[in-house]
């Protein structure tokens, strides 16, 4: 047999190969949501899941006056309506205080208003993590993750988020 001969026969048998081999299916595209609830509507549940925080153990940090102003913008400009300004108010406040779990959730809560739901989770999750991992505040990370799960249809895992929310409630010390 020629070279010609085996390098086509080479060629050939490789084509072949290839068109046997199976494809990878395509990826999966994102599960439908498990929820209807707006994004209007999610930052609401987040913010009702603190509650009052009455007779509740809840750790306060001492906050930078010039990051406390920051948040106060960011309020006042989400309640105006104008979403950009608030994000960037914490983000400036986030520059100062990378690290604040209180600043992190606000953000992750804006995050959702602008229906960024994997950003929302990462803010959630590292002001987990970085937090007292107990009290209001751990309810709205948990809760907030619960409502980024339910929007990409994981409903296992936030039904996992929710048990993780009612594990938040620690009773504050007895005052005598």
């Amino acid at each position: 047999m020629s070279s010609v001969s085996i390098r086509l026969s080479a060629v050939a048998c490789l084509l072949t190969l290839a068109a046997c081999a199976s494809q990878a299916p395509a990826p999966d595209t994102a599960a439908a949501p498990a929820t209807t609830a707006t994004p209007q509507e999610m930052v609401a549940l987040i913010r009702g899941a603190a509650g009052d925080g009455d007779g509740e153990l809840a750790v306060q940090p001492l906050r930078d006056p010039m990051v406390d102003d920051l948040r106060e913008r960011a309020a006042a400009l989400e309640a105006q309506g104008d979403l950009a300004g608030a994000v960037a108010a914490l983000d400036q406040a986030l520059d100062i205080v990378d690290g604040d779990p209180a600043l992190l959730q606000e953000r992750a809560e804006l995050a959702i208003l602008q229906s960024d739901f994997e950003r929302a989770g990462a803010l959630a999750e590292r002001g987990y993590a970085l937090g007292s991992q107990l009290g209001p505040l751990c309810r709205r990370h948990w809760i907030t993750l619960e409502q980024v799960r339910l929007m990409a249809g994981d409903v296992d895992g936030a039904t996992s988020a929710r048990v993780q929310a009612d594990g938040c409630r620690v009773a504050g010390p007895e005052r005598y």
